[in-house]
């Protein structure tokens, strides 16, 4: 495939051609689907070590699940493999099991390989993707395409563009949540188990944009921790309430907000979403 510059891009089809849909998914189970959908992107020659590239998408669904609900899975991995942008895309008719955030199984995976050479590339890839898929009316349509080539039609018109601060799904607090939970472990680590947290924190560091992270590990070297929780309407970095509308917002949300007080991130109380 011709390599293309995704900030220039406009549409998905820059990077996904006919060939890279495989229309009706034998697979069963959750490795089943991401290890057949790889084969096809080896035997095209548009990955190399697909074994690698297997492992470190199953490590990273290990730690958090890539289907965001509605039947959408966007299984992915940062391999250094070259310069190019790896697509490919599988429907299931009977839809699998993907340990979805609505526990609902998937029916449409979007997998997508990715070379380390861009800054904030898994964002702005999945910006596009996210806001496209996150609408009804375009997933009934997805659903309900009759070919191969229907189906391409449609995912051609996914534009690709930078996020904007309104995007969901794009910025995980959860992960911010997660990379601080494995950078408190990691000072307390035998030599072992530090390599085995440090791993899960770079899978996390790899999606999350460097103003985030910069953000982040000021506030952890500074305060010891970076993200808290809002409890009945309060920031438990600080114990000040935080705005109404905010507080609402923050509850049932995996976007990103921070304390207006003490600029730490927020995210719901873990004892109400249990």
């Amino acid at each position: 495939m011709e390599k293309k510059d995704i900030l220039k891009s406009s549409h998905f089809s820059d990077f996904l051609k006919p060939s890279q849909i495989v229309f009706n998914l034998k697979a069963k189970d959750k490795i089943q689907a991401i290890d057949e959908l790889l084969d096809v992107l080896a035997k095209q020659k548009l990955i190399e070590n697909k074994k690698l590239i297997l492992t470190r998408i199953i490590d990273r669904e290990r730690l958090e699940s890539t289907a965001i609900g509605h039947g959408v899975a966007l299984p992915h991995a940062r391999v250094d493999t070259g310069e190019d942008i790896e697509v490919v895309v599988g429907i299931s008719r009977e839809g699998i099991d993907f340990d979805a955030i609505d526990k609902k199984k998937v029916r449409l995976i979007i997998l997508i390989v990715w070379n380390p050479f861009i800054p904030g590339l898994f964002n702005h890839l999945f910006a596009g993707i996210a806001q496209f898929l996150i609408k009804p009316e375009y997933r009934r349509r997805i659903f309900e395409a009759e070919s191969k080539s229907k189906l391409y039609n449609i995912l051609s018109e996914i534009e690709l563009r930078l996020p904007t601060q309104e995007d969901r799904i794009i910025n995980r607090a959860s992960l911010l949540w997660k990379l601080q939970d494995l950078e408190i472990k990691k000072k307390k680590a035998s030599k072992d188990k530090k390599r085995e947290l440090e791993k899960k924190a770079n899978f996390i560091r790899e999606e999350l944009d460097e103003s985030l992270l910069d953000r982040f590990d000021r506030l952890m070297n500074r305060y010891g921790f970076a993200v808290a929780e809002v409890d009945d309407g309060a920031c438990q970095g600080c114990n000040i309430n935080v705005a109404t509308r905010m507080s609402s917002l923050i509850e049932g949300s995996n976007d990103i907000y921070v304390c207006e007080n003490c600029g730490k991130f927020l995210v719901a109380s873990k004892k109400k979403k249990s």
